[in-house]
C-alpha cells in the first residue's frame, strides 16, 4: 500500500465521521472534513487534489455559515436567547453519559424546555418556543449535512480520478 492511498482511506473515513458529527454534536464535524481534506491534499499535491481541496473547503464553508445564519435568524424571530440553546447543550451532554444513545437528544429537547419554561413562566409557550428551536437547529443541521455530502463526494470523485488516472505507477 502506498502512502497516498493509506492518508486517501483515513482522511476518508475521517471524513465520515465528519458527516456523523454533524448530527451528533459530540463528533467533529464539518472542521474534520475540512482539515482531513487538507492534509489529504498536501501528501497526494497536484493540481486535481488542490483544486478538490479548495471545493471542499468552499462546501465546508458555506455548509458552517448557513447552518449559523439559518438556525440564529429563526432563533431573533421567535426571540429565543441564547441562554436556552446553552442550557439545551449542557443538559444533552449530560444526557449523553446518564442515558446511553438517546440520552443526547433528550438532554437537549428537555435542557432547551427547561430554560424556556424558566424564561416565559408557562409550560405550554415555552415547549411552543423549544418545537421552534429545534425546527431551526434541524435544518441549519440538514443544510450543513448536505453540503457535507457534497464535500465528500467531491473527495470521493477526485479520489477515484487520482488512483485511476493521475497516480504515479508503483
Amino acid at each position: 500500500m502506498t502512502t497516498e492511498l493509506v492518508v486517501t482511506l483515513v482522511a476518508g473515513l475521517l471524513m465520515l465521521v465528519g458527516c456523523v458529527g454533524i448530527v451528533v454534536p459530540v463528533l467533529p464535524g464539518s472542521i474534520l472534513i475540512g482539515i482531513s481534506a487538507l492534509v489529504w491534499a498536501i501528501v497526494l499535491g497536484g493540481g486535481a487534489a488542490w483544486t478538490a481541496f479548495g471545493v471542499i473547503g468552499v462546501l465546508v464553508g458555506v455548509g458552517m455559515a448557513a447552518s449559523w445564519v439559518l438556525t440564529g435568524k429563526r432563533l431573533k424571530e421567535r426571540g429565543i436567547p441564547n441562554s436556552s440553546m446553552l442550557m439545551g447543550g449542557v443538559l444533552a451532554v449530560v444526557g449523553f453519559f446518564v442515558v446511553p444513545v438517546v440520552g443526547l437528544l433528550l438532554g437537549f429537547v428537555v435542557g432547551l424546555w427547561l430554560a424556556e419554561w424558566r424564561r416565559l413562566g408557562e409550560a405550554r409557550p415555552a415547549w411552543d418556543s423549544s418545537w421552534t428551536a429545534l425546527k431551526a437547529a434541524g435544518v441549519g443541521i440538514l443544510v450543513e449535512f448536505g453540503c457535507a455530502a457534497v464535500a465528500l463526494a467531491v473527495f470521493v470523485g477526485t479520489s477515484v480520478y487520482y488512483f485511476t488516472a493521475l497516480a504515479p505507477a508503483a
